[in-house]
């Protein structure tokens, strides 16, 4: 399959029965500013472009969300208990991003979307949502360029932040990408 648009990615998640329910399910918790996000949409792109017949199991599936006013872990963890309750077969993670930056020591994110800018790699800066009619939205803040072109890089974040350069070289050992994906061209972040 092609992808060379963001509405050939929107309709290939569309066309997946499987993400679709994943997306709805998240959109049942109701949160703010709500998106699936990170190796859900970057997996299933990469499976593709690979000819994979079976899709990669995901260690688990990011529902992230902005809520300045609870901040609180057990409010997460208790999301992701409702989560399981519905759909027990995802390994679902629920994050909120106002209180990621604590976490992952920088500046606080004014969005979902801003964490999302700030992810480590380009081609997992991506997110999907529904709306409330459930049409697709896709947020890139780095464009969809790198993940199409199975292009694992840093983001300008990381880039310009040299104290961040191990968590992306460890993420690149850690995760090992490659020795599912082969056909990767991985770029260090120095």
């Amino acid at each position: 399959m092609n992808i060379t648009s963001e509405e050939d990615l929107k309709q290939l998640i569309k066309e997946d029965p499987w993400m679709m329910e994943v997306l709805e399910t998240a959109m049942l918790l109701e949160l703010p500013d709500w998106w699936v996000c990170a190796g859900f949409v970057r997996s299933k792109v990469w499976d593709i472009l690979h000819d994979f017949e079976e899709r990669t199991p995901l260690p688990d599936v990011d529902v992230i969300y902005f809520d300045k006013h609870n901040v609180h872990e057990e409010e997460e963890k208790r999301l992701e208990q409702k989560l399981r309750s519905l759909n027990p077969t995802i390994p679902w993670s629920v994050k909120n991003q106002a209180r990621m930056h604590v976490i992952n020591h920088l500046a606080p994110y004014t969005s979902s979307v801003d964490a999302i800018s700030k992810f480590p790699e380009t081609a997992t800066a991506l997110g999907v949502s529904l709306n409330v009619e459930k049409g697709l939205i896709l947020t890139a803040p780095h464009g969809i360029e790198d993940v199409v072109n199975m292009v694992l890089r840093p983001t300008p974040h990381f880039i310009e932040n040299k104290n961040l350069t191990p968590i992306y070289e460890e993420r690149l050992l850690k995760k090992d990408w490659k020795a599912i994906w082969s056909r990767l061209l991985v770029y260090s972040a120095g």
